[in-house]
């Protein structure tokens, strides 16, 4: 993918999350790796979205340095990289805080697979991290973000289920591409919407069951999916 390509793909990912509703003022980011170039686009950090073009996609190395000083880069990116580093098929984050999925990530309740929506796009519970240690919000705190993803994911494949709840600030997805990431932002915020409806009526109620969860996940993922045309 060219350089301009790279960057429009990212920048059209910020623009999707504004458009779908998932961002107020500047809150949230996106991101996108060419991991074959050995680089990482991210959005500068404080533009408002609707003076954001391609230039404001920030270039940095794996390792988050940026290939110019001209602006600084999302404050999050520290988050970012560590899920590059420990997702090797990611090839795109989201981060926002849309209302109902920030709503769970406030009080830390993992979103159960309530329905074949939820099915259709994440094969199980989507995880809430343990809270943060002190001494880790004070250290490194943006590191430490990422790292508590990813111990969240221990044993998981996070492209089964491509989105996670930070514990009391909120939502972070992915996806192999920026279109896919998008798309499993806007899907976490209607399943969580549907969950914290659900829970309000019944909190009680069960998750669907295993047989009907891998039912509806594996029409749509996998070697076998029958979902859509060939």
């Amino acid at each position: 993918m060219s350089l301009d390509a790279f960057k429009a793909s990212v920048l059209e990912a910020n623009l999707a999350t504004v458009r779908h509703g998932l961002v107020t003022a500047t809150f949230g980011n996106a991101s996108g790796i060419d991991r074959a170039a050995g680089r990482i686009a991210i959005k500068a950090s404080g533009v408002p979205y609707d003076e954001m073009t391609t230039e404001h996609m920030v270039l940095c190395d794996l390792e988050g340095r940026p290939h110019d000083n001209r602006l600084n880069p999302s404050s999050d990116l520290e988050t970012h990289l560590v899920l590059y580093k420990a997702f090797p098929e990611v090839g795109a984050v989201i981060h926002t805080h849309s209302t109902f999925a920030t709503i769970m990530a406030q009080v830390r309740r993992p979103i159960i697979p309530l329905g074949t929506t939820h099915a259709d796009y994440f094969h199980g519970e989507i995880p809430v991290t343990r809270d943060l240690e002190p001494e880790e919000i004070r250290e490194r705190y943006v590191q430490a973000t990422g790292e508590v993803i990813v111990e969240a994911f221990e044993g998981r494949d996070p492209l089964e289920v491509p989105a996670v709840l930070v514990a009391g600030h909120g939502p972070f997805v992915w996806g192999r591409t920026p279109d896919e990431a998008v798309l499993n932002a806007v899907i976490l915020e209607e399943v969580a919407k549907m969950a914290w409806h659900a829970q309000a009526l019944v909190p009680a109620t069960e998750p669907i069951s295993p047989t009907l969860l891998d039912h509806h996940y594996k029409r749509k993922h996998g070697a076998e999916a029958t979902y859509g045309q060939k």
